[in-house]
């Protein structure tokens, strides 16, 4: 008696439109230079947020590998003393690391270090 009834309401809905499964095809930008600065990330323990990554380009910062391993000895003292968020200055840079997660969060550059609070960090390193 259900299905009886199932397929009088199918009938009498007309044509059901057809329903797409296929899943939408995802490029992903795999150029010389993005897997070159993934490895480099896995290999430092480092990776940055999107919003890190945005201030880099904008302020126009530029991390050599010899500035991403300091960063990653800094990250492992803040990590040694148990700190959580820490601005990390090296360079005449500074950067907002949640060290858990040993992500960037934000990037300033000299000229932004002037007049600047920064917040929700529990511990410094300079390196």
């Amino acid at each position: 008696m259900v299905i009886s009834n199932y397929k009088n309401n199918i009938r009498g809905m007309g044509s059901v439109p057809s329903i797409n499964t296929q899943r939408p095809v995802v490029q992903q930008n795999t150029g010389f230079e993005n897997v070159l600065k993934k490895t480099i990330d896995e290999k430092d323990g480092l990776k940055f947020s999107k919003h890190a990554e945005l201030r880099l380009q904008t302020r126009n910062i530029n991390l050599t590998a010899a500035q991403k391993e300091k960063m990653s000895a800094a990250v492992a003292m803040a990590e040694a003393k148990g700190v959580k968020d820490s601005l990390v200055l090296m360079d005449n840079l500074a950067f907002v690391v949640n060290i858990r997660n040993k992500t960037v969060i934000t990037a300033a550059n000299n000229s932004e270090l002037k007049e600047n609070v920064f917040t929700n960090i529990d511990g410094a390193v300079i390196v």
